[in-house]
């Protein structure tokens, strides 16, 4: 399947849903209240969605790439930021646990297409 649009990407699908489900999570009542970590889990989960949608307009496989490794690392901090929920009580292991799962599945997605464009011509 040719991508003409960065909806296309299957690792941006894939971080949209995660985007979906930290939103979910993040407007329980005890989570909510605590902005600071709600505030920042949500950024990094759009930032993993934004920096797909941004580098396919980059105007290189390079720069692309680039985006890619940003989106890659947003992805691990709401991982880390999902332990933070879990410890602080505001999450339980299974959504913790499906969460973690979405972004580690994002990230295979993501290093698979950074791999794809530093190997590539253009």
């Amino acid at each position: 399947m040719k991508i003409t649009r960065f909806e296309d990407i299957e690792s941006w699908k894939e971080a949209r849903i995660l985007t979906k489900k930290i939103y979910r999570l993040s407007k329980r009542q005890v989570f909510s209240r605590d902005f600071g970590l709600r505030d920042q889990i949500q950024r990094a989960a759009v930032s993993i969605m934004s920096n797909i949608a941004e580098g396919f307009d980059g105007g290189s496989h390079k720069a692309f790439a680039n985006f890619l490794t940003y989106s890659y690392r947003s992805a691990t901090e709401v991982q880390s930021l999902l332990y933070v929920a879990l410890d602080s009580e505001y999450i339980n292991e299974s959504d913790f646990q499906d969460c973690f799962d979405q972004s580690t599945k994002a990230k295979r997605l993501i290093g698979g297409f950074i791999k794809y464009l530093r190997n590539s011509n253009s």
